[in-house]
């Protein structure tokens, strides 16, 4: 099947290097051929520039220049090359020089031969075998900063973590996505956040996606990635879209994490009472203070989780990439179990309350009682916790019971009801 490709170059104040990343990829059209590609267009968005970037690219009769009475920022560029771009590929780099054209082919490739929604030219992946660093001009050492390689691998790392598929850059500016993934990827934001948003929403949205090593070099210019600022809005980006798919994935791991803190201090201060121990220094008292509060966050994040994931279900047009560790731990998805499991845990701490409240009233000193009744009111309220949340979610499905019913009178004929949670792809229920 023949395809055109939409090169599109986002471009403010690039006077200095507009000409050539233009030129550089127009170079490659002849290599395109070869892989499938049958034309070329190229797209440069001039973003609002006060410098001569328009009149450079104007030089180039056959490159369409597209032109932002005001800067509208980096992602609003991109996205008005999409909508005026006619390929069924589009393509994207930065006008800076720091992404090499020339590698346009290989993602090319990779769309075509692995019918891939979304190839991203990754910075950070180990190049080709026989193309190690150093061999060639091209594989020389990277040009980025430092401190945005530690910072690309935090991010890589943190998308990996709430999406539970692996990826090694979430943030590159050179990419090729076919058009049709578009209407999954939207909506998309209008600033340099616009990468890492594609990313976790490609990931969440169960597109193929692909990486393809590529080398990177210093921008021509000064850079206008601020990384303290963009980083914090990237973060920001990462964790809230991740939220809007897979919200069990993000509170379900923090929750764990705080009931295994709470577990462990709990642990240690029964062995010490075990051993004979009932009096604390200020460390003690600060354990069992922290052993409380983690224990009560922990059952509610990872229940609000939970609860947010039949949100995410309800209101999601199709099933969307849902759980919390990637493959089903129990038949029937935990949260399905909160409500039994929270009447036996309240029911475990209202008996060992009322053991020790008889201990006490039978002359026992508080000395050996008090750690055992700050464990009675942690079972209850964790216990309540998981009671509420189970509550909430079978209104929900009652409340989804009676729409599709709605539904079904209204259209007159028999209507497929809606799942009453969100379908698992590729995952656990939410809490398993």
């Amino acid at each position: 099947m023949a395809e055109t490709l939409s090169v599109i170059i986002p471009a403010l104040n690039e006077e200095d290097g507009i000409g050539d990343i233009v030129r550089r990829v127009l170079a490659v059209e002849s290599r395109l051929n070869e892989v499938g590609v049958d034309s070329l267009e190229v797209i440069v968005v001039d973003d609002g520039s006060v410098d001569r970037t328009a009149e450079v690219v104007a030089g180039f009769g056959q490159v369409r220049l597209v032109r932002h009475a005001a800067n509208r920022g980096y992602g609003a560029a991109l996205k008005t090359g999409f909508s005026v771009a006619q390929g069924s590929l589009l393509a994207f780099l930065d006008a800076d020089g720091t992404y090499p054209a020339e590698r346009l082919p290989d993602l090319c490739r990779a769309a075509i031969a692995e019918d891939a929604d979304l190839v991203i030219g990754s910075r950070m992946a180990r190049p080709p075998e026989g193309q190690a660093k150093g061999t060639s001009d091209d594989w020389g050492e990277s040009g980025m900063p430092v401190v945005r390689r530690i910072g690309n691998r935090l991010f890589a790392g943190l998308l990996s973590v709430v999406s539970n598929v692996r990826i090694s850059d979430s943030a590159s500016g050179m990419r090729v996505l076919r058009r049709r993934a578009l209407d999954y990827l939207y909506p998309l934001p209008d600033g340099l956040h616009f990468t890492p948003t594609m990313s976790t929403r490609a990931l969440h949205e169960q597109l193929r996606m692909v990486e393809v090593p590529i080398p990177y070099r210093e921008r021509v210019g000064r850079s206008k990635l601020s990384a303290v600022r963009d980083g914090a809005r990237f973060l920001r980006t990462i964790l809230w879209t991740a939220l809007g798919y897979n919200p069990v994935r993000v509170l379900g791991l923090v929750g764990l994490g705080a009931l295994a803190g709470s577990g462990a201090i709990g642990l240690a201060l029964v062995i010490a009472r075990l051993r004979g121990i009932d009096t604390l220094g200020p460390w003690g008292i600060f354990g069992v203070f922290a052993a409380l509060v983690l224990a009560v966050a922990g059952a509610s994040i990872f229940a609000l989780g939970a609860t947010f994931g039949y949100l995410v279900g309800l209101f999601h047009k199709r099933p969307v990439r849902q759980g919390l560790f990637g493959r089903p731990i129990f038949a029937r998805p935990l949260e399905q179990r909160f409500g039994w499991v929270g009447l036996a845990t309240g029911a475990a701490g209202a008996v060992l309350g009322i053991v020790t409240l008889v201990l006490g009233v039978d002359g026992w000193p508080v000395s050996r009682l008090w750690l055992y009744q700050l464990g009675s009111a942690l079972l209850i309220l964790v216990g309540l916790q998981l009671v509420t949340s189970w509550l909430v979610m079978r209104v929900l499905e009652e409340l989804s019971h009676r729409e599709a019913l709605v539904i079904r009178d209204r259209a007159g004929r028999e209507a497929p009801e809606p799942a009453l949670r969100p379908e698992v792809v590729g995952g656990a229920g939410h809490g398993g």
